[in-house]
């Protein structure tokens, strides 16, 4: 079977090798690192009282531990594994939770308790401690902020800001380098996601843990991330306002529902085309046209169910 062939990959969108057990491990600032498999990212802090774990994706599953073996062995620090932050409930950034055993304190949003315990699923143990809007966690002398600021990709997903070591985790909205993929990163909230990034930026940082791919994002890389969500937005407003529906109704009758997918389809190519066009060549996987166009898709519903209006009221 033959790939596809798609435009190359800007280096820059690279992170670095993994080694043979499929991980790399690197030092984001002091004790906080973070480890990734190429596709997903976690973070943990090596600290005098144990290990904090944020995240526990299990495509990196045991590597986890393993990496903190490796920081442990070379800096003469615990490997014990104390504390586990979720970042929100979706089981491919926390499946591999239980690893750690019943003896860590997990620690999440009250969303994410509710839909863990909802789910039901033993790999993702519900947080022992929930907050609603503001917690402070504070172990082996290191403090880290985690904060909800409304939903985005998920109900549940927060903000985790390292305020000494200059970093900000946040996960699923911004993909170093690349563009999102299905549905602006399958997300829940589309008023919510677009509007996160703004908020990712009011807080003081450097670097980024965004939860995928090899590297650590950027100020530029949200910068960027932004651009091409507004191109969207400014793109999906023109469609709506210039695709004129009627003849696609009128073509299907009476198969109303052809006369929608008509009409969609053809605001949704429209929004996505010069996009593609674009950004092929500056954020990876952007000539993967299904990704744009289904977050086009995403955004214009968004513009039409959200923000209205969804069309003219009849006179």
């Amino acid at each position: 079977m033959t790939s596809p062939e798609y435009a190359p990959i800007p280096p820059s969108a690279l992170g670095p090798a993994v080694n043979d057990q499929g991980y790399y491990v690197g030092r984001v600032e002091r004790n906080l690192y973070y480890v990734t498999d190429s596709v997903y990212q976690a973070a943990f802090l090596a600290t005098p009282d144990g290990v904090v774990m944020f995240d526990a994706p299990p495509s990196i599953g045991h590597n986890l531990q393993r990496a903190v073996d490796e920081v442990a062995a070379a800096e003469g620090v615990s490997n014990k594994v104390t504390h586990l932050v979720y970042s929100h409930h979706h089981d491919d950034h926390s499946g591999a939770s239980s690893l750690f055993g019943g003896d860590v304190v997990r620690i999440g949003h009250e969303e994410t308790k509710r839909l863990l315990l909802r789910d039901g699923n033993p790999a993702r143990p519900a947080p022992d401690i929930t907050f609603a809007d503001q917690y402070t966690l504070e172990v082996g002398g290191e403090r880290v902020e985690l904060a909800w600021h409304g939903p985005n990709h998920s109900p549940d997903n927060i903000y985790i800001h390292f305020p000494g070591h200059d970093t900000l985790m946040f996960i699923d909205v911004v993909n170093a380098g690349w563009v999102p993929i299905y549905n602006t990163n399958l997300s829940e909230d589309v008023p919510g996601y677009m509007g996160a990034p703004a908020i990712a930026l009011s807080y003081p940082w450097t670097h980024f843990i965004c939860g995928h791919l090899g590297r650590l994002a950027t100020r530029d890389d949200v910068a960027v991330h932004q651009q091409y969500i507004a191109d969207i937005e400014a793109s999906a407003r023109e469609a709506l306002a210039s695709v004129d529906p009627v003849p696609f109704y009128t073509a299907a009758w009476p198969n109303f529902w052809a006369g929608v997918k008509g009409h969609l389809d053809a605001v949704t190519e429209r929004t996505a085309a010069p996009v593609v066009a674009k950004y092929t060549g500056v954020l990876a996987a952007a000539d993967i046209e299904i990704f744009t166009y289904t977050t086009s898709f995403a955004i214009m519903q968004s513009l039409r169910l959200d923000s209205g209006p969804s069309g003219p009221v009849h006179p």
